[in-house]
């Protein structure tokens, strides 16, 4: 039990984290309005979710202008995809252990 324990990673430690990761792993690159939307949450919110995923570096953000308008969208890193599954792992271990003990 300990073991799985250490693999839960504090960075996902949230639900809006744990959306956020969720999304960007089944899409290529999602908006930041889009990412809002999704979660409800307000501007606030969601960027103060975003930094700790930022300076982890399991996302990728890119800023771009589309016409005159600022357009920033989302990616998960190759770093982030291998922290969230390991993440994911830990737990379902744990949900199955739960489980088995029924």
């Amino acid at each position: 039990m300990k073991e799985i324990l250490t693999q839960i990673n504090p960075v996902f430690d949230h639900r809006n984290r744990l959306g956020i990761m969720s999304i960007l792993a089944v899409n290529d690159w999602v908006e930041y309005n889009t990412l809002k939307e999704l979660l409800d949450l307000t501007d606030g919110n969601l960027a103060s979710h975003i930094k700790p995923l930022e300076a982890s570096e399991y996302i990728i953000v890119r800023k771009q202008f589309v016409g005159k308008r600022p357009q920033t969208t989302y990616a998960v890193s190759e770093t982030g995809k291998a922290a969230f599954r390991a993440h994911l792992d830990a737990l379902e271990a744990l949900v199955k252990m739960g489980r088995d003990d029924d």
